[in-house]
């Protein structure tokens, strides 16, 4: 008999989560997703459950990200599981936003896409040196979701545009210096960490007594240059800034935004900059608008042909280039549904 995907147990005054993938670097599954929401429901009303731990199994990754090749066999074959997935993913996102008590990731390794969204949204996300985190879906055609509508544009300046648009993958010191991390703890202290807080109700002062130096940050040091060429109109505009500046690092950041999927740089771009100005719930409900759009076209299919089922890395865009996106294609990923998000 297989172990489950998510484990749960208590433990002193906390409710713990496990992700229990670590084959599949964690991945959160339709099902991971329907045990965590009515598990998280009884913790928020259980009296004995002061705060809630999650973290994950293995010793790679926190989570990579969502089953994304289930959800490609769902899109092709048109089963509803595809949009039923985003329905309760984004659901379980926008209750961890709310949790009414305190909410500690424990990020160890790789946190990308759906991983960001059962981690991000808590008071508490501590990060180690071992994290990879980032936000790649325009690489694959789709959008930066599981809330980065909202968390991405309130990043300082422009990182989150920047994020949004290369994929681009930070480290600890990265995080803590975007506001995404609140907490660096060394990998080697986790198991402690853990112990203490399971241990204790004081929160604050556990976390304190177990936090370190993270060292520098890369995404300082050029923190400057992603403000003066991300803060421009349209994704057309920043090509031309980061092409027109001659250094090497805007050449790179060029170069890896032409690999992305036009499509999805487009209404990444408009999300982020909508993001900024509306609430989480309705950063959520753009984001089950855009979802909604992207099963029914081509490129999310594409990019994850391309880099899961044949792994030729060589997407076939379309359209295949800016361009050709018009406003009006735009438009319409943003447009009401008949069915809005029920949060």
């Amino acid at each position: 008999m297989s172990e489950p995907e998510v484990l749960f147990n208590v433990s002193g005054p906390a409710g713990v989560i496990t992700l229990n993938r670590p084959k599949a670097l964690n991945a959160v599954t339709l099902d991971m997703v329907r045990a965590m929401q009515p598990q998280l429901e009884r913790w928020a009303e259980d009296d004995r459950i002061h705060h809630v731990l999650i973290k994950a199994a293995g010793e790679k990754a926190f989570s990579a990200g969502g089953d994304i090749r289930a959800l490609y066999d769902w899109g092709r074959a048109g089963d509803e599981k595809f949009l039923t997935f985003y329905r309760e993913e984004y659901i379980l996102n926008t209750f961890i936003k709310r949790f009414p008590k305190p909410y500690i990731a424990l990020i160890d390794g790789i946190d990308m896409g759906g991983g960001v969204g059962v981690s991000i949204h808590g008071s508490h996300r501590v990060m180690t040196e071992k994290l990879v985190f980032a936000m790649p879906e325009t690489g694959i055609g789709l959008f930066p979701d599981v809330g980065g509508t909202y968390f991405l544009p309130r990043c300082p300046g422009e990182i989150g545009m920047y994020m949004a648009l290369t994929g681009a993958r930070l480290r600890a010191a990265d995080a803590l210096y975007a506001g995404l991390a609140t907490h660096h703890v060394p990998s080697g202290r986790l198991v402690a960490l853990e112990e203490a807080l399971v241990s204790s109700t004081d929160i604050e002062e556990v976390l304190k007594g177990f936090s370190a130096d993270a060292g520098s940050s890369k995404l300082a040091s050029v923190r400057e240059d992603i403000d003066k060429h991300f803060h421009a109109g349209s994704v057309e505009a920043i090509l031309a800034n980061l092409d027109a500046d001659g250094s090497e690092w805007a050449a790179e950041q060029a170069a890896v935004m032409r690999t992305k999927s036009p499509t999805s740089q487009k209404i990444a771009f408009r999300q982020i900059r909508d993001g900024a100005k509306v609430s989480f719930e309705e950063c959520m409900q753009i984001e089950w608008r855009m979802v909604n759009r992207i099963f029914s076209g081509h490129d999310f299919f594409e990019g994850i042909r391309a880099v899961v089922v044949d792994k030729d890395n060589a997407p076939a865009w379309d359209p295949a280039t800016l361009d050709k996106v018009t406003d009006a294609q735009v438009q319409d990923y943003f447009a009401p549904l008949r069915k809005e998000l029920p949060i």
